[in-house]
């Protein structure tokens, strides 16, 4: 019997549209997810929004399928959202064909997350693959509500690569690493660029960010220049830099335009351009490119971060040309080099076509990432973990076996479980970021050894981040998950297939899941998920010191002799508990 799994991508249009398209990797790597899952044999869904700015035309689904069917070398068919994509993807003559749904801008459930939304865009789909990488740091339907309705959500090449990038940004392996820094709003970026501050050697700042710092710096500046919202900003980011060391790099001149005869130009000295009152700066001048060139030329790592003309400049900067071409240089001599922004990529690829450089279009992207903010549509996939977790200083002996507590809300029963068990380890995985900041000043307050938690959704996060534990994992516990787990929308809000085959693949021989809830329903639906997707290796334990032992097999009381608080208060009023213990069975058994 052939069975076929339909796939659904994500991925940014506006990439493929783009002129030029060839000299972006990007846009070859979307391509190449594309095609790889193609020929993997895989029923493939697109999803995107596109923009008409570069041709009216294109807001037509038909010329968008037209456009992509060309560019494959694949047939692609346009299909609208509800009955028609259902109906294509039940039919076998087309199982060959991919299919593009139709614009989602057009959709105000897109943007606002709309669970609804998200459950028709994922009607008949296996596996979701996101591969808009550009789009990660957006709470969208397509992004982060679908994968809430799919088997299993993975990322595609051009979306894997983007996270490398962003990673090799803040990476400390080469020094002396220096930030080229443009662009306005400099309050918008203060927690980015005082994260860099603890990351770089040095400072260049070029741009309309250059005056708010020589502002700050006490030098002469024409009003209009400065950001009055950044003035704050611009002081806190000079003092994080003195208190560390960093280098400040500043514009020793400018090219100027005239007011009143635009086609005129000179260069005016940086503390000087207040005498030049008809005078506009437009570009950094000749000794700011030497002095820039003097500085990079000993670097090992540098990041250039937006635009270096001015705001209140029309034209193209020479200044943004000569950069590029500099960093080129430097890039062919053992310079790890990242280029951030539409208009510096693709100043620096006009270079050359050999481009040894990491190129992200995207900016927005790269500020909200070094501002610390989430990137929904990464934690949203499963394995997407973003973190490497040092065991050896979360425990002090990590050979010890290994408990581990899905959903450990307020902590209590892994913090009993854990003064009473010093020979395991313990680790609560709970996605209430409050409760496990209180769990982890307790750990930190008493001294523990043995316990620790992490803020994550464990039906996507478990395989990456237990899988790398140096011991054997003994225990799981998945204890009273959310009543709404029962109902057809919230089916894989908890128990997921892949969470129960990550349990059943990582946990040793004779090793134990432990699942209660107060909800009938939900117990017998975790019981089910695990005998159906167990792959065969978990049995249920009867509990042999009560024979009447319930006709569904539950256990009478709590094999651990710990309670969580939840199970305490459930007790106290009188009401039942469905408690069910899984062993899973040694190789020879």
């Amino acid at each position: 019997m052939l069975i076929c799994i339909h796939f659904q991508m994500r991925l940014d249009l506006t990439i493929l549209l783009r002129e030029q398209k060839k000299k972006h990797s990007s846009a070859a790597r979307v391509i190449s997810t594309i095609k790889y899952l193609h020929n993997a044999g895989a029923k493939l869904v697109l999803i995107s929004s596109w923009s008409p700015k570069a041709d009216s035309q294109l807001l037509k689904l038909e010329r968008v399928a037209e456009f992509l069917s060309s560019e494959l070398e694949l047939k692609v068919i346009p299909v609208e959202l509800g009955s028609g994509l259902e109906q294509s993807l039940m039919e076998d003559g087309h199982n060959s064909d991919i299919l593009l749904l139709e614009n989602l801008s057009q959709f105000k459930q897109e943007q606002a997350n709309c669970s609804e939304f998200a459950r028709r865009l994922s009607s008949g789909v296996d596996i979701f693959v996101n591969d808009a990488f550009f789009q990660s740091h957006k709470i969208l339907a397509s992004n982060v509500g679908i994968t809430s309705f799919c088997y299993s959500s993975i990322a595609g090449f051009h979306f894997d690569e983007g996270m490398s990038q962003l990673k090799k940004i803040i990476k400390m392996n080469k020094w002396p690493y220096y930030a080229i820094i443009g662009g306005a709003n400099l309050a918008g970026k203060a927690a980015a660029l005082q994260f860099l501050a603890s990351r770089c050697d040095g400072f260049i700042f070029v741009g309309d960010a250059a005056f708010q710092i020589m502002h700050a710096f006490g030098l002469p500046v024409p009003m209009e220049l400065v950001e009055q919202e950044s003035l704050e900003a611009a002081d806190m980011l000079l003092e994080a830099a003195k208190a560390r060391g960093v280098k400040i790099v500043l514009p020793k001149d400018f090219w100027c335009v005239n007011d009143h005869y635009p086609l005129q130009m000179k260069t005016f000295p940086a503390n000087h351009i207040m005498d030049g009152k008809s005078w506009k700066p437009v570009d950094v001048g000749p000794n700011t490119l030497e002095e820039m060139i003097s500085v990079l030329s000993r670097c090992k790592k540098i990041l250039w971060i937006g635009a270096i003309k001015f705001g209140a400049s029309n034209q193209e900067s020479a200044g943004t040309s000569k950069l590029a071409a500099i960093l080129y240089n430097l890039s062919q001599k053992n310079c790890d080099l990242i280029v951030v922004g539409k208009q510096a990529c693709e100043t620096f690829v006009g270079k050359s076509s050999y481009v040894m450089a990491d190129l992200i279009e995207n900016a927005s992207i790269v500020w909200e990432f070094l501002k610390g903010r989430k990137l929904h549509g990464l934690l949203a996939l499963d394995r997407a973990y973003p973190f490497e977790l040092n065991w050896d200083a979360i425990y002090a002996n990590t050979t010890l076996p290994l408990v581990v507590d899905v959903g450990s809300g307020n902590g209590l029963f892994l913090f009993r479980m854990a003064k009473m068990r010093k020979d395991w380890n313990f680790l609560g995985m709970e996605n209430n970021e409050k409760l496990v900041s209180r769990c982890l000043d307790h750990v930190s307050q008493s001294g523990m050894t043995n316990g620790y938690f992490i803020a994550t959704n464990a039906t996507s996060t478990f395989q990456s981040i237990v899988s790398s534990y140096p011991g054997d994992l003994v225990l799981v516990s998945i204890q009273c998950p959310n009543p709404d787990f029962n109902k057809t929308e919230y089916r894989w809000r908890m128990v997921r297939r892949s969470l129960v085959e990550a349990i059943a693949d990582l946990l040793a021989s004779d090793g134990k899941v432990f699942l209660q809830s107060d909800v009938k329903e939900v117990a017998v639906r975790m019981k089910e998920e695990f005998m159906k997707y167990g792959k065969g290796k978990l049995t249920v334990v009867h509990d042999l010191e009560d024979s009447t032992s319930h006709q569904d097999r539950w256990l009478k009381e709590n094999p651990f002799g710990i309670r969580s608080d939840w199970e305490q208060h459930v007790i106290d009023r009188g009401a039942p508990m469905y408690r069910l213990l899984l062993l899973k069975s040694s190789p020879s058994g």
